[in-house]
């Protein structure tokens, strides 16, 4: 009788999992449209969650007012740059558009293409035969592109609408975030206990930690870099500043820096005539472009004492696996699993006398044993 009451009914196991599971995958399944605004909504809450703390100090102790002033300030960093280079890429082509459309633009001549070496002659001499043959002529060649390119552009806008909506959920997980974060944090600190007592409460603390070095050191430093990037080009008279200072801004979030965008600027002012400004832009992108050589260090440590080479390999590999919410995903994971690979390491029991003498015998062997 103990026997059979100590055994267990395998298929009722087997069927718990299985209905456990089919429940888990339901919940995602019926989740997933806002899966990804929560996770920008949350990474955005635990960076921002000290100066949450500061204004609500300086409200009074109002959690209502200091939630308001923070949604507010997420609209200022994410709806106003978007609407920005909307309006500015809406005003630069509508008169490209109507030159166009109205047979007022006329192609250059392009006299420049000479000068490339080897291949500048033929480059030149096929462009005006093109001009040569007239509209009806270009047109027949750009005909074929037409089609790929009018998908191209309905994929984008079709891109540009989800982020839109990802935008919208963000700002609306997060004011519920800022509300109600202390009860969300400790539940979520509870149910890693459950999975892994101590050491799962570490991981959660770490992967805030490492949250908040990512935006600090990576997020911080490249909206300082495209800041100072683009105040350079409006001075300097470079034409789409708005437009540049975004593209600068996914450069240096994708750790290529400013220089992608400062360097064309530059060979475009010198290319003009105009040596003088670029001459200042030259010097001004060198400074701009060794800032976050001192800025992201310095960030990253005041966020988490994490290996460099760890962060920049999570920021770089989480973009390419999961995309822009992979900045701060591949770096939570590098961090977290590092951290308890090491603690597991290091959990290890030194060798006793015994063990030190058996393994100086396995090293260097008697002679008198052979």
């Amino acid at each position: 009788m103990a026997f059979q009451s100590q055994s267990r009914d395998v298929p009722q196991v087997m069927l718990s999992v299985l209905f456990l599971a089919l429940m888990i995958i339901a919940c995602l399944w019926i989740v997933q449209p806002f899966i990804l605004g929560f996770a920008w909504a949350g990474t955005v809450v635990i960076a921002t969650w000290p100066v949450l703390l500061r204004v609500q100090r300086a409200l009074f102790g109002r959690r209502s007012l200091a939630v308001i002033v923070m949604t507010l300030l997420l609209i200022l960093l994410f709806i106003v740059p978007v609407a920005l280079l909307v309006n500015s890429l809406v005003d630069n082509s509508g008169p490209v558009i109507q030159a166009i459309t109205s047979g007022e633009m006329t192609p250059p001549a392009l006299e420049w293409l000479n000068s490339i070496p080897l291949i500048g002659d033929k480059l030149y001499s096929g462009w005006h035969n093109l001009l040569d043959m007239g509209g009806s002529a270009i047109l027949a060649k750009v005909r074929p592109y037409v089609g790929t390119t009018t998908t191209w552009f309905v994929g984008q806008a079709a891109h540009i609408g989800r982020f839109m909506l990802h935008c919208a959920l963000m700002l609306l997980f997060s004011a519920l975030l800022y509300w109600r974060g202390e009860q969300v944090a400790l539940g979520i600190r509870h149910f890693a206990y459950r999975l892994a007592a101590k050491r799962g409460d570490a991981a959660v603390l770490l992967a805030g930690q490492a949250i908040r070095a990512v935006a600090l050191g990576v997020v911080v430093t490249a909206l300082v870099q495209a800041v100072l990037g683009g105040i350079g080009l409006a001075i300097t008279g470079v034409p789409y500043t708005t437009l540049f200072t975004v593209i600068m801004l996914m450069t240096c979030l994708v750790q290529l820096g400013p220089l992608v965008v400062l360097v064309p600027a530059i060979i475009w002012l010198y290319w003009s005539g105009d040596s003088t400004w670029g001459t200042v832009l030259l010097v001004w992108s060198c400074v701009v472009g060794t800032l976050d050589n001192f800025i992201r260090p310095m960030l990253i440590r005041m966020g988490a004492d994490l290996p460099m080479i760890l962060i920049l390999s999570g920021v770089i590999g989480g973009l390419v696996a999961f995309g822009m919410i992979g900045l701060f995903i591949g770096p939570v994971l590098l961090a977290v699993s590092w951290r308890l690979f090491s603690a597991w390491v290091n959990e290890a029991p030194m060798p006793g006398p015994a063990e030190n003498d058996a393994l100086e015998e396995i090293h260097h062997p008697d002679d008198t044993h052979i």
